[in-house]
């Protein structure tokens, strides 16, 4: 394991790229992927993130070159790819349908790739014996992939794409087959891996969660285009819309109209004028009074107390062990609330008329 090593990484650039599709049952074009421009920086794990149909996978698919844009360029450490096959591209393709050989064990399901470039046999048994080891399958060089579970499946599925050594690893959908317990394990995994060899990892999933929690950055895509692109914690903290705020974890919205903001450390506290009150949001520019705007604001930055800022009235008390699951009506609002480690606070009822408060710095504005 100790030899294991990948090339030097490469970035990956997308230069405007669309995809155009004919629709079978209007016979109109529409695009796909719509002018998406990106630069993924080496060694980086970036996530293509959305709902069905938003175009992560095709443009997953273009970079892979197993798709070819109708309009754009990719690069691959500086180099135009467009007009490469993806046999002569410098990346590797995990499946989400693993994709193995049923009559192959696993050492020569490994080793296809090396065989395939015609490396030599001591320097193939050498890298698949180090790569299963950090897969953490050594010993099992000789099984046959059906007598395997899914999770040691992806990790041949995955032994095989890195052994190549690529410059780039690519991730379709990998664990969409998994249960939900092995998929926490596995993700876990592939990322000690991209960040043990210093890979460039480029991941596509409509999983949330998952992710948040591999990411460097993460593109968030809508409709073909990109709604927006940063950390997990811009895309959870500082989303830029509704659709971001809202496919990212749970969210809650409260409209209003600005009364005004004053200057504060190198940002600004807006007040914002809600029919049941007033609340304070810190914002990076001004907003001028009377601007419509909105709070987004998450359940577990949201306090209950008797006493605050924004009256309500309960309408569901769940217990749900490390949290206290609370639904409230603020006006016309339905708000839901995360109360964390509720053991020794005061757990309201349905009914209960109380207030929420938050912090302005857990607050954003639209």
């Amino acid at each position: 394991m100790a030899n294991t090593k990948v090339k030097e990484p490469k970035g990956v650039k997308l230069d405007h790229i669309s995809k155009i599709y004919n629709d079978p049952k209007t016979g109109k074009e529409f695009y796909a992927v719509h002018d998406v421009a990106l630069d993924i920086a080496p060694g980086s794990f970036v996530t293509l993130l959305g709902p069905s149909g938003c175009g992560k996978t095709t443009t997953l698919r273009m970079i892979a070159g197993f798709e070819s844009p109708d309009e754009g360029e990719i690069y691959l450490g500086g180099e135009p790819i467009n007009e490469l096959t993806p046999n002569k591209r410098d990346t590797a393709m995990v499946f989400q349908s693993y994709a193995l050989f049923p009559h192959y064990n696993v050492f020569d399901n490994v080793a296809y790739g090396l065989r395939l470039r015609k490396v030599p046999k001591d320097e193939i048994k050498r890298r698949v014996t180090d790569i299963l080891a950090l897969v953490e399958l050594s010993g099992m060089e000789q099984r046959m992939t059906n007598q395997l579970s899914g999770g040691q499946q992806q990790r041949v599925a995955l032994a095989r794409a890195l052994v190549v050594e690529p410059g780039v690893l690519l991730f379709d959908e990998p664990l969409s087959n998994l249960d939900a317990k092995l998929r926490v394990q596995m993700r876990t995994e592939i990322r000690r891996i991209q960040q043990t060899l210093g890979i460039t990892a480029i991941y596509v999933t409509h999983d949330q969660s998952e992710a948040m929690s591999i990411s460097d950055n993460i593109i968030l895509m809508k409709g073909g285009v990109v709604a927006q692109m940063g950390s997990p914690h811009e895309i959870y903290y500082r989303p830029n819309s509704e659709f971001v705020a809202d496919f990212i974890g749970e969210c809650n919205f409260l409209k209003g109209t600005s009364d005004g903001s004053k200057a504060m450390n190198g940002s600004y506290i807006t007040d914002v004028r809600l029919p049941q009150g007033v609340a304070s949001v810190m914002t990076e520019k001004p907003y001028d009074k009377g601007t419509e705007c909105e709070i987004v604001v998450r359940p577990e930055a949201i306090q209950i107390a008797d006493e605050g800022q924004l009256p309500c009235k309960v309408e569901l008390s769940c217990f749900m062990g490390s949290y206290q699951n609370y639904h409230v009506r603020v006006g016309d609002t339905l708000v839901k609330i995360t109360d964390n480690c509720p053991i020794n606070k005061k757990i309201f009822n349905v009914g209960d008329n109380v207030f929420i408060s938050f912090n302005p710095e857990c607050a954003h504005l639209l």
